[in-house]
């Protein structure tokens, strides 16, 4: 799913429901860092943001930098479901929904964007 398509999902009530976990300094000293690049996004873009800011950041998100967190033992115990790195984006949305008819016999069947079936 691309990060347009998860906006547009987000923004027609699709995705319902979004979570979160952080801790209540962190998110505000975000909130504060996102207010100031937001108030300098009107004269330069995002993409000119230096690679020392881009790499703090980076290194902010770290196993060690969450140490201090409330949350840092429960994501230990769940780090085999974490990515060991984040992408930059979703991967790209290849427009394949799968279609399962759970009744005994049938055959899987694959629909593209474009509206064609095929079976599995």
């Amino acid at each position: 799913m691309s990060w347009m398509r998860f906006a547009k999902d987000l923004f027609d009530g699709r995705i319902e429901q979004i979570c979160i976990l952080s801790d209540l300094e962190r998110m505000k000293s975000e909130a504060e860092e996102l207010r100031q690049l937001h108030a300098a996004s009107t004269t330069e873009s995002e993409d000119t943001l230096s690679a020392k800011t881009k790499k703090e950041r980076f290194d902010g998100q770290s196993w060690d930098s969450l140490k201090t967190s409330p949350f840092y033992d429960i994501l230990r115990e769940h780090k085999d479901v974490l990515p060991d790195e984040i992408p930059a984006e979703l991967p790209q949305d290849k427009g394949i929904q799968h279609e399962i008819d759970l009744v005994p016999g049938t055959k899987y069947c694959a629909r593209s964007s474009e509206g064609d079936r095929r079976l599995l």
